[in-house]
């Protein structure tokens, strides 16, 4: 938290004359063109949730050594605090990051030679297929105008990190082979509550095959902690005991 509080983050927009947002987050300068309409809250007018979408090619400045992506991330998590979203917009940012998960989708959105309004187009169905808020699709615009779009998969990542750190939440990443029931990914939740004493706890989910049955979950800082309950991790066991036996056998 205290580090989102060095110095302010500014959206500007070039033309008509600038019309500013600041918070305490980190310090990015986001020059853009284009028309929004704005979001206002109690202590801030927000040009970011705009009816359609930035219209010419935009400038990002990023003032601190933090990677394009960080700084993505924490102008979205600044904007999702400012309007009281940050749950609903971490909501947004899975959803997002499976649709980009599809080669095809991902391929479209960073290929130069496929014009700028043909992506704002997609992203307005997506927005719409998915109801995604209007500040996280406006959001996916301006990193079309910017081209940066292919940051999209960092920027989810980075932007888990922030919200984990704003809402005291334990990121749990749970594996598994078909969809668990709620009920299961509830009592995954409550262990992984109980072993890290955290105050929340988001379960993000995953398909693996690879792991024939059962399921894994991955916790802790870059998910250094595992419980692996799955039937490779068993036949993996079986297999080292049978190596270990035909070893012993041998000799």
């Amino acid at each position: 938290m205290a580090s989102l509080q060095q110095s302010p983050i500014t959206f500007q927009a070039r033309s008509p004359p600038s019309t500013r947002f600041t918070a305490g987050v980190k310090p990015l300068n986001l020059s853009l063109s284009g028309r929004f309409s704005s979001l206002k809250t109690p202590k801030c007018t927000l040009k970011l949730a705009g009816k359609r979408r930035p219209r010419s090619r935009g400038v990002v400045r990023a003032l601190m050594g933090d990677s394009a992506s960080a700084s993505y991330a924490s102008a979205l998590a600044d904007v999702a605090k400012a309007t009281k979203t940050l749950d609903t917009t971490a909501a947004d940012l899975e959803k997002v990051d499976k649709i980009f998960s599809d080669p095809q989708v991902y391929d479209f959105f960073v290929s130069p030679i496929i014009e700028p309004e043909k992506k704002y187009d997609l992203i307005d169905e997506i927005a719409k297929s998915s109801s995604l808020q209007p500040h996280t699709a406006n959001f996916l615009n301006i990193l079309i105008d910017m081209k940066r779009i292919d940051l999209i998969k960092e920027i989810v990542e980075d932007f888990d990190v922030v919200y984990n750190r704003l809402t005291e939440t334990e990121l749990a990443v749970v594996a598994s082979v078909v969809k668990l029931e709620s009920q299961q990914l509830a009592q995954i939740a409550k262990v992984v509550q109980r072993l890290t004493k955290a105050k929340n706890v988001r379960i993000k989910t995953v398909t693996d095959p690879s792991l024939v049955a059962g399921f894994t979950v991955r916790y802790g800082n870059d998910g250094s902690k595992l419980i692996d309950m799955s039937v490779k991790k068993q036949l993996d066991d079986i297999a080292a005991d049978l190596e270990i036996g035909d070893i012993q056998l041998a000799v």
